[in-house]
């Protein structure tokens, strides 16, 4: 294999500009290895600074996390905030999470910042990605960055950046700001000089207004103080929710938390996982040992930037289950409507909020509660878009997406695993207050508004060529979406990135109101759905599969399941992936 021309023109630049001496011995030992392919990927593009930022394999290159891509994206940010608000004093907040690295990354972010005459609000310690949108709103500021790769493997980094109102940016700042970083041709136009008086430490105070904000939210205290001692194992898998968590829980009144030690210590490395994910079943193995050895009712692990959160119970063979992102978002969401609902707090008013990628159960709650709902677009940037706008209008009381994450209240506009571990313990105790679990919590939701069960299936493509056959995959899709289901025919197809609905029964077209993304859904006629998405921040192509039966009593559970697991099986068989 050779280098391509402009791959090793990029490689040439980053050789003879003004990088520092170990970036570039790095580079050359490479080329000396003959690595080309490392090569390559580091060098065929520049990193793209997308509508969330940044995020990539740490190392050296055009294509990679370092400290000159996060420079170059901060030099970018800091000429859109200074054209944005001209004349103004304008604030930022920097975090950063446990990642190898994201400590000096948040330095250099800082520098930059300073640099361009921005007042810079720096955590002095690592805190989690909620508290830095939280610190946003409330400090004043005009924009903050996280440096995280939130669940990403080990040899990932990257840079979250944030508007005024604490969410990532979207139309039409998120093309504003990378049309900035875009502009930025050389290392040379960045500044790496700190002006330090433009950089003020946070910390503490911060956290105790948040927690004490979360603690306000709380809706069922009585059933916390009457189940106070109930007993919780919780694991921050080597990330920030050690710093917030434990001490949010014991706010709201529990006394009887277990931490899971091997996995309480900030480290980026990850020692005792393969990923640092709490969707996968593995990063929770110590967590379910701890809970097993103390016969526990909860069982909670939140990821290294802690805004998702995974969740084990008790099922009645007396088995720890995991619960998917679907089943906790469902949970979670039925118990503080029906909370609400006890404490005559529904006025008509309140709404909630999903991706179209979550489970359609919450729609059914949303429904039968008559409070309005939401769908929007993958990714939590855009339920706290939703949040923005109607804010001061409506009030926000919870939502949430399949891929772990939820938010309670409107503190944030973000996913927030702290605020999350608070209210997954309030609603464990809420229905153990009422001689339930939340295993039958949630056989007793499916019976009530059906059995949905869903289903991730994610392919990985890695590099140049991986990218290159995820795109053709999503146009096989679209220019050939199959007929039929898991045997059923498919009626309606959704195309995000056209902007399109077509009815496949009559040819009829209708404008979709989302914005545009690239994701296409296929519906059949018994209410099966299937998305596809290429991931924004992993080189994986996503499908996700959701079907649904009737559950006519929780005796029945194992095998209506059992028969909705078949039937996903023979959708993705007919997908053909």
């Amino acid at each position: 294999m050779q280098l391509e021309q402009a791959t090793l023109n990029t490689i040439n630049e980053w050789l003879n500009g003004n990088y520092d001496d170990t970036t570039k011995n790095e580079i050359q030992s490479l080329l000396n290895q003959e690595a080309y392919t490392e090569l390559t990927d580091s060098f065929y593009r520049d990193l793209e600074f997308g509508t969330g930022g940044l995020r990539g394999i740490m190392g050296p290159g055009s294509n990679r996390i370092n400290k000159y891509t996060i420079g170059t994206a901060t030099q970018g940010l800091a000429n859109y905030l200074n054209k944005k608000y001209p004349g103004e004093k304008i604030k930022v907040a920097i975090a950063h999470d446990s990642r190898n690295n994201s400590d000096y990354f948040a330095k250099i972010t800082a520098d930059v910042f300073s640099a361009n005459g921005i007042h810079v609000y720096f955590f002095s310690a690592l805190r989690p990605t909620p508290e830095l949108s939280f610190a946003i709103r409330n400090l004043g500021c005009k924009s903050g960055v996280m440096l995280t790769a939130s669940h990403n493997p080990k040899e990932y980094n990257g840079y979250k950046a944030y508007g005024a109102d604490g969410g990532q940016f979207t139309a039409p700042d998120d093309k504003l700001v990378m049309d900035e970083v875009a502009r930025i041709k050389t290392i040379d136009e960045v500044k790496f000089e700190s002006i330090a008086a433009n950089i003020e430490q946070i910390a503490e105070d911060i956290d105790q207004l948040y927690l004490d904000k979360i603690t306000a939210l709380s809706v069922s205290p009585e059933a916390i103080a009457r189940q106070k001692d109930l007993k919780i194992v919780f694991s921050p898998i080597h990330g920030t929710g050690i710093t917030l968590v434990p001490k949010a829980l014991e706010q709201f009144g529990f006394t009887n938390l277990t931490v899971v030690e091997e996995q309480s210590k900030p480290d980026g490395n990850f020692p005792t996982v393969v990923y640092p994910n709490p969707e996968e079943k593995e990063a929770l193995t110590l967590a379910l040992k701890k809970a097993r050895e103390i016969d526990a009712d909860l069982v909670m692990a939140t990821d290294p930037d802690a805004d998702r959160v995974g969740i084990a119970v008790k099922n009645h063979d007396g088995e720890f289950v995991l619960l998917n992102g679907n089943q906790t978002g469902s949970l979670l969401i039925n118990y503080v409507l029906t909370a609400w609902q006890e404490k005559g707090k529904l006025t008509g008013n309140e709404y909630i909020v999903k991706t179209i990628v979550t489970s359609n159960l919450i729609e059914a709650i949303a429904n039968a509660k008559n409070v309005t709902y939401y769908n929007t677009l993958t990714g939590f940037k855009w339920i706290g878009q939703i949040m923005t706008q109607l804010e001061g209008k409506s009030t926000f009381i919870v939502g949430g997406e399949e891929s772990y994450g939820y938010l309670v209240g409107d503190l944030v506009r973000d996913k927030d695993a702290i605020v999350s571990c608070a209210f997954i313990a309030e609603m464990t105790a809420f229905y153990k207050d009422k001689g339930s679990s939340l295993y039958d919590a949630l056989l007793n939701m499916y019976v009530e508004y059906g059995l949905y069960k869903e289903e991730l299936v994610s392919i990985t493509k890695k590099g140049k060529t991986g990218a290159e056959d995820i795109k053709a995959m999503m146009e096989k899709f679209r220019n050939n979406p199959p007929a039929t289901l898991g045997g059923s025919k498919i009626d309606t197809l959704k195309d995000y990135e056209l902007g399109v609905q077509t009815d496949l029964r009559t040819g009829v077209k209708s404008k979709l109101e989302l914005p545009k993304s690239d994701v296409l859904q296929f519906i059949t006629a018994d209410g099966s759905i299937v998305s596809a998405r290429p991931s924004g921040t992993e080189p994986k192509i996503k499908f996700y599969c959701s079907v649904n039966a009737p559950l006519n009593n929780k005796a029945d559970f194992k095998a209506v399941d059992a028969k909705l697991g078949d039937k996903i099986k023979a959708v993705m068989n007919d997908l053909e992936v």
